[in-house]
């Protein structure tokens, strides 16, 4: 089938760039970064494709809303340079990352609850007058100096000890302290949490991340879909090439 749909029709490049919506510019720098086989040139150098290529273009852009460009990218050139292996490598480190993201997001949530119910869990119950840098670090996994970014970044508001200065971390400064931890693992950078826990303290309470959170499981599931999506078209594009 592959050598039929190589000879059967003639493509130029502004053919193929007008079916996918691209310029011809893009479809030539498609055919140098590897995501298109090579094209036939005519006796005068000019590109010829085939609808060999128009599969090998739609594989491509089924693939990039699931992996992003660079690995979509990896995908049709580990392909097109016969090696169908690494492009499934790369597929399944995808499809890992995806299960890492919602495992992360789960973890998230599962923080929010425990942060709804009547006071802290037993872990960070706090001792009399709050905890010091040290422990806290200690029981989220982190260092010291991590706590300090994220002082001098306005997400944890610690006390000073009037006595000795040592940062003291009261049950709210313990309770922001988790979420930021949390919300760092699911991905999200200083800035974006920094309005996120003013919502939460503003309402003495986490619930204002819920539509954050609900944003986040929509992203996962589009993810999810595009994933699939993409396996589809590329699936179309190996099935050509046989």
């Amino acid at each position: 089938m592959g050598k039929n749909l190589k000879t059967l029709e003639r493509l130029r490049p502004v053919d193929l760039a007008r079916g996918h919506g691209l310029s011809t510019q893009a479809v030539r720098n498609y055919e140098e970064a590897g995501i298109l086989p090579p094209a036939d040139r005519t006796p005068h150098g000019h590109r010829t494709y085939t609808p060999l290529h128009a599969h090998a273009l739609d594989a491509f852009l089924a693939l990039v809303p699931g992996h992003g460009h660079r690995t979509a990218t990896s995908i049709m050139r580990a392909v097109n340079e016969g090696s169908a292996e690494e492009a499934f490598r790369l597929i399944d480190e995808s499809h890992a990352q995806l299960l890492e993201d919602r495992r992360t997001l789960r973890a998230v949530e599962d923080a929010l609850h425990d942060l709804a119910l009547a006071g802290p869990t037993p872990a960070f119950a706090s001792a009399p007058g709050g905890l010091f840098i040290g422990p806290l670090a200690d029981r989220l996994g982190i260092r010291p100096a991590t706590l300090r970014v994220w002082e001098r970044a306005g997400l944890v508001h610690p006390r000073r000890d009037p006595v000795t200065g040592y940062r003291v971390y009261d049950e709210a400064a313990v309770r922001d302290a988790r979420l930021t931890h949390q919300l760092r693992r699911g991905g999200y950078l200083l800035e974006q949490i920094a309005p996120l826990l003013t919502e939460v303290r503003a309402a003495g309470g986490p619930e204002p991340l819920e539509a954050a959170l609900h944003t986040w499981r929509d992203r996962l599931s589009s993810r999810g879909r595009a994933l699939l999506t993409g396996a589809a078209g590329l699936e179309a594009y190996l099935h050509a090439r046989t």
